[in-house]
């Protein structure tokens, strides 16, 4: 399942990725924000992490101003792996790399240059191998 969440900043692109999702007849989760009144990044990071840890399978795309507060709020939970995503070759190696589960997007970025970054997470797998040794490093799960 896909899990979305925004700040007020990202609310428009967020939307605007619904759309896109909608069209191809992908379900989405939105747990907000739902408007473009000021809120807190944090709230909605935690909000959809939350989500995305009750199936392994779960992904998120969350959207903020510059996509690194969204980063930031997420990464300090363990069992999830946030990347600044800005293009297709950052958003391909986060996912085949660092098996990254959260796609964070700047809202300035355009309608169409977030899709195919966000096709590009969604069909991109992880490698494992040597990888896979680094993220058990990163969750603490190497002791």
């Amino acid at each position: 399942m896909i899990i979305m969440a925004s700040d007020h900043r990202g609310y428009t692109l967020k939307e605007e990725l619904k759309t896109f999702f909608n069209q191809e007849n992908i379900i989405t989760i939105d747990v907000g924000t739902y408007s473009k009144e000021p809120v807190d990044y944090p709230d909605f990071a935690k909000l959809g992490i939350d989500k995305i840890l009750k199936d392994k399978n779960n992904v998120g795309i969350f959207i903020c101003g510059t996509g690194n507060g969204m980063a930031m709020a997420c990464n300090r939970n363990s069992k999830i792996r946030a990347a600044l995503c800005f293009n297709e070759k950052i958003a391909m190696l986060t996912r085949k790399d660092n098996d990254a589960n959260v796609c964070c997007l700047p809202a300035s970025i355009k309608k169409r240059k977030a899709i195919k970054i966000v096709k590009v997470f969604l069909t991109t797998s992880f490698e494992g191998g040597r990888h896979a040794r680094r993220i058990k490093k990163i969750s603490g799960d190497d002791k």
